[in-house]
């Protein structure tokens, strides 16, 4: 099956397989974290019935959610060793504290009031359960922050050394965290996880209140995700130009193959909104553009200069069709989800946000669209980085261990087989779950935690067995 792979591109593969999988999961809780802490303040403020609904129905989702998201995540340490190992030795100095930190900080604090936030409103009592719900929505945030600013780092590397053993080293942690991509990558990533978020929110409220127009719990979370886009949509534009100008200065040959830009120009550089390209010739085939579009956005003249891929040397080039295809599905799907919000808004005023079934209806086809734009963002920033895994520093064919392609391709086929099997399952029993009403008081899942050994309960003991009678 896949014989005619070297084995460099089979741990790609195989490591876009598994990361493609996990990257879902923290987009989806990272968003949901935060609206739980939302709708548990608002419950604790106002008393409505309808937040606390809202609240232990999604509580319950976040935990599979949650746990998938964990699952997935762990394959992606082990391939660092296994396929990865040159990499890991050369940049394990700075990415290894990175990323213990993310453990020892966002995870341990996630993982330590996960419990209290799933089953200890009646134990510990309302204010130490929401400041437990805060504090997994904090966490949720700190472990994106700590990847983003590995994965920040790996793009635009700052702040290290090299000793003898052609080790990158830090000399300045400060730099190295916040490293000149990692404030744009960050809020870029946070900004895409709401929008997932809202995105499914809005599907789940819309699918009910399809079926039920007078919902309250729907009415309420489809209002709430709706407001989300309006806010969220508008600002994520805005953060991806800014994302863009700094990765055109730091990573100019990734923004040329987003741009389909094969050839420099002088006076201004148009904008492609669609095309075919062309790798042999290195052009652009059937091209639908826009003149001087492009430099108007990238630089705010329209008559800028910018460079093509034919000032880089053919084997530092990314592969173009891919960053070009997964960067215009990223950016139509941000304008999609703009219209979306602006269509709600507009029923809003005209006080038929409930009652527009056409509405609804859109916002159940768009309900999974914030995965794929997750996915297509990811793309167009880790194919855009090729041929490197330390952009300009670290290429990717000297990263891999020596391994032979029997062996990853082995491993790969059955990472296929178990992830379908494994979260292929997870994902039919969260959708199984949101096809239920709010109103729906277990979703399958039981209220309190499983109880172990040596803390069942005990029934009470027969006072006559104990007189001997």
């Amino acid at each position: 099956m896949f014989d005619s792979f070297t084995a460099e591109t089979l741990a790609r593969m195989q490591f876009a397989f598994t990361v493609s999988f996990h990257i879902i999961f923290p987009a989806f809780s990272i968003g949901l974290a935060s609206y739980l802490a939302v709708l548990n303040g608002l419950w604790l403020k106002t008393r409505d019935e309808t937040y606390l609904t809202l609240f232990t129905y999604w509580k319950k989702i976040f935990a599979v959610a949650f746990g998938m998201g964990v699952v997935s995540g762990i394959v992606m340490s082990y391939q660092f060793g296994t396929n990865w190992s040159v990499f890991s030795d050369k940049t394990g100095p700075i990415l290894g504290p990175l990323m213990a930190y993310e453990v020892l900080s966002a995870f341990f604090l996630e993982a330590g009031f996960l419990g209290i936030m799933l089953f200890g409103r009646e134990r510990v009592g309302d204010t130490l359960h929401m400041f437990a719900t805060a504090m997994v929505a904090f966490g949720t945030l700190m472990s994106a922050t700590w990847i983003l600013s590995v994965n920040s780092w790996m793009q635009t590397p700052a702040g290290y050394g090299m000793n003898e053993l052609g080790q990158f080293v830090p000399e300045d942690w400060w730099q190295i965290v916040f490293n000149p991509s990692f404030p744009y990558r960050l809020t870029h990533m946070v900004l895409a996880a709401y929008l997932t978020t809202a995105l499914v929110v809005g599907g789940v409220g819309g699918l009910h209140l399809l079926r039920e127009r007078q919902d309250v719990p729907a009415r309420r979370m489809f209002s709430m995700a709706m407001w989300m886009l309006v806010i969220v949509a508008p600002l994520q534009i805005f953060a991806g130009d800014m994302h863009g100008i700094n990765t055109l200065e730091h990573q100019p040959a990734k923004v040329m193959a987003m741009e389909g830009h094969y050839d420099s120009h002088p006076h201004g550089a148009p904008l492609i909104l669609f095309g075919i390209p062309n790798a042999e010739e290195k052009r652009i085939d059937y091209a639908l553009e826009i003149p001087y579009l492009s430099s108007l956005i990238l630089k705010h003249h329209w008559d800028a200069p910018l460079d093509g891929l034919d000032t880089i040397p053919d084997d530092e080039e990314p592969p173009v069709a891919i960053v070009f295809w997964s960067f215009r599905v990223m950016v139509g799907l941000g304008f999609a989800m703009l219209g979306l919000g602006a269509w709600s808004l507009w029923r809003r005023m005209r006080g038929r946000l409930y009652e527009d079934r056409l509405l609804h209806r859109a916002a159940i086809v768009m309900g999974p669209m914030g995965f794929v734009a997750v996915l297509a963002g990811w793309i167009t920033t880790e194919v855009g980085r090729q041929p490197f895994t330390v952009y300009g520093l670290l290429r990717t064919s000297d990263s891999l261990a020596p391994i032979a392609a029997p062996a990853v391709a082995a491993s790969l086929i059955a990472f296929i087989i178990v992830y379908f099997f494994v979260f292929g399952a997870g994902t039919v029993y969260l959708l199984r779950m949101m096809n239920k009403p709010a109103s729906t008081p277990r979703l399958g899942l039981k209220d309190g935690p499983i109880r172990t050994s040596g803390i069942t309960p005990v029934a009470p003991a027969n006072p006559n067995a104990i007189a001997g009678e």
